[in-house]
């Protein structure tokens, strides 16, 4: 039987001596949608963020750069996608041995085997979605986070799984100590250890649904639970050498059903840790043939 163990919010933390330390105090001001940090000032947006969000202005400025970079280069659609990336402390979710490198381009070892992606993938894919407010979004593997922290930026309904139970902890643990230093935006965020292949049935269907690791197809269970008109951004290709589609779901008046699959980054190859399976509680090889 598959693990389907859910994790509460106060649950125990994992490895606790590889969490991030604490930033600065906690948040000064309520978390609101309708806030956002300017977009076209990197002083304005470091006071913004220092005043509402108490950051650090070091890893602020970080932010702005990396900022500044995908914006430049088109991977923000709208400024929804801008605001939601300017207001995650990407740092919060990294080791505390590589925080000082989370607005680097590459993505980061996050321990047992797993990495964090790096920022522009992450708001690339993330852009692909087009999330809007009160939209039902499902992330297939949790990581370190981040990935969820973003969405909780853009919509207040996500869900996320898990496959390694002791990661899945430890960033629930995360989640859970940012909402009581009032992140409370991440009080949206209903995760769970699970085998993500087969999506989060009882909780679909969604509306946007983000897979963060390779598989060479589309888990019919996962296209099952997106709704017509959903979008599904999905890693596909052989192990290590993915292509990063945007996957568009529409169902005729007969029920015949259509995929439209475009490649976000127009053929260009982007590797992803493997989409792994549960076979009983342990986790042996991988969903790719």
């Amino acid at each position: 039987m598959r693990r389907r163990t859910f994790l509460k919010l106060g649950a125990a933390t994992a490895a606790s001596a590889a969490l991030p330390a604490l930033a600065l105090a906690d948040v000064p001001k309520p978390y609101s949608f309708d806030a956002a940090p300017p977009l076209d000032s990197v002083d304005a947006y470091v006071k913004w963020m220092v005043e509402n969000r108490g950051e650090d202005p070091k890893h602020l400025r970080k932010r702005w750069e990396r900022y500044g970079i995908m914006k430049g280069n088109q991977y923000f659609t709208t400024k929804n996608d801008m605001r939601g990336f300017l207001m995650v402390p990407r740092e919060e979710f990294c080791l505390k041995y590589n925080q000082d490198q989370a607005y680097s381009y590459h993505f980061l070892d996050i321990g047992w085997g797993v990495t964090i992606s790096g920022p522009d993938t992450v708001g690339r894919m993330t852009s692909a979605l087009d999330i809007k407010k009160g939209e039902k979004c499902l992330e297939i593997g949790t990581g370190s986070g981040y990935q969820s922290a973003y969405l909780a930026n853009m919509t207040d309904k996500v869900w996320s799984i898990e496959i390694i139970k002791p990661l899945a902890e430890r960033t629930r643990g995360i989640y859970d100590a940012l909402i009581k230093r009032g992140y409370t935006e991440y009080s949206a965020i209903t995760s769970k250890n699970a085998d993500g292949y087969y999506g989060w049935e009882e909780a679909g269907p969604f509306d946007k649904i983000v897979v963060t690791c390779g598989i060479d197809h589309i888990p019919p269970p996962l296209l099952k639970q997106l709704k017509p008109g959903g979008i599904m951004v999905i890693p596909v290709g052989p192990p290590g050498a993915q292509h990063v589609l945007k996957v568009v779901k529409d169902v005729a008046a007969d029920g015949a059903i259509t995929v439209a699959r475009t490649d976000i980054y127009h053929g260009r190859i982007v590797p992803f840790v493997p989409f792994t399976k549960l076979v009983g509680d342990a986790i042996k090889g991988t969903y790719s043939q």
